[in-house]
């Protein structure tokens, strides 16, 4: 990689990162930004139309035009507060938070709710300001990289479980509940993986869980919210354990087509977050404009059961040919991953489908496992069956 010239910068220490940058282009793992504009189910980049299946918009809400005009003509232009300039504890505590967490409280059996500005300023808050040194950790091997992030923010000691493996937990806990050294436990799981598309037995979670009396259950929804449950309240309503999971969060910024994290939990539990979690405390607060656009979303896709059926059943589909062609797949869901290995012929192969008209990206190491890197294929609602014959075609 040839350097710049660039006076403030000591070029030996450039050096280091562009061989270091050399490094990852000859693995095959080199990432870069791509310019593209969304067109609903289609994406364009550099002039080329393709089917989108990279989105996290699983229920096509973020594409839908129709849906943005209703919300801004029935929304005052007095209310279109682009930036609350300031934290909620100083004076950014707009009317639009209290309605949106009024919302979720209501959904959710009237627990509490709790606001934050991304997924990710929620899994580095939350684990640290709930733990110290006389708590224990026990995390899903595969946890997101935000909620191990958190998890090393914190001061407690913390064991990685197999994935997905209940049993081994199990084990886990029995071996550290009567320790006393620890006060608390603290079960840390995605309900669905984002990398595999697997889902954790939420139900055999919570059963475990009722057998130890300091544990806790920390669920991610991040990719269920919206898409799983009668209502798109995510994996603990379909299997009907949301009053049993302590601290449930998940992400507006996927099918629910907006932006920020949320905690659904005990009213302690939210009150202590106020006065201890440092990325909530220290953070200015989302524009109003924001909540007010999620609140609205949040109310229409409780009455998208149709769109959920529809893609639940694209997803039992791809997941069910992608097996026949011979691919490992470990999907129950609606992010289905076809796991090559080798990471250049992964990228190749999504050049090759690039081409052919279907915009899915390869996902290398360190996001995934060695020698697991994947086509990572992320259905939405607008997928139809034929999209899906044809890709498996090209597969």
């Amino acid at each position: 990689m040839k350097l710049l010239n660039d006076n403030a910068l000591n070029n030996s220490l450039l050096n280091d990162y562009a061989i270091k940058l050399d490094e990852l282009k000859q693995q095959g793992n080199l990432r870069q930004f791509t310019s593209n504009v969304q067109q609903g189910r289609m994406i364009e980049i550099q002039g080329q139309q393709m089917l989108n299946l990279s989105s996290n918009d699983y229920l096509g809400l973020a594409a839908d035009l129709n849906l943005r005009e209703h919300f801004f003509d029935e929304t005052p232009n007095q209310l279109h507060r682009m930036s609350s300039s300031s934290s909620r504890l100083l004076t950014g505590n707009f009317p639009e938070y209290e309605l949106l967490e009024a919302s979720l409280s209501q959904a959710f059996h009237g627990r509490a709710a709790l606001l934050f500005n991304s997924g990710y300023h929620m899994n580095i808050g939350i684990l640290p300001a709930l733990s110290d040194s006389k708590t224990l950790i026990l995390a899903d091997k595969l946890v997101h990289a935000s909620m191990i992030d958190g998890i090393r923010l914190s001061s407690a000691k913390y064991v990685r479980y197999r994935h997905n493996d209940l049993n081994h937990l199990q084990q886990l806990l029995q071996q550290y509940h009567t320790d006393e050294a620890f006060n608390h436990i603290i079960v840390v799981t995605e309900s669905i993986f984002s990398m595999d598309g697997d889902e954790t037995d939420l139900a055999e979670l919570v059963r475990i869980k009722q057998q130890f009396a300091k544990v806790m259950l920390y669920v991610d929804e991040a990719h269920a919210i919206g898409v799983r449950g009668e209502q798109g309240l995510g994996c603990a309503e379909q299997y009907g354990v949301i009053d049993e999971i302590d601290l449930l969060v998940g992400t507006f910024g996927k099918a629910l087509a907006s932006v920020g994290g949320y905690l659904i939990c005990h009213p302690i539990i939210r009150e202590y977050l106020i006065n201890s979690m440092r990325p909530l405390i220290f953070s200015t607060a989302q524009p109003p404009i924001c909540m007010a656009w999620t609140d609205f979303i949040f109310r229409h896709v409780l009455g998208l059961q149709q769109q959920r059926q529809h893609l639940q059943q694209i997803s039992q589909n791809l997941q069910q040919s992608v097996q026949i062609k011979g691919f490992d797949c470990p999907s129950t869901s609606h992010i289905v991953p076809v796991i090559i290995g080798e990471s250049q012929k992964t990228v190749e192969k999504a050049r090759q489908l690039q081409q052919a008209g279907f915009y899915i990206m390869p996902v290398r190491p360190p996001t995934v496992p060695k020698h697991s890197s994947r086509l990572r294929i992320s259905l939405t609602s607008q997928v139809n069956q034929a999209d899906l014959e044809q890709l498996v075609r090209l597969l």
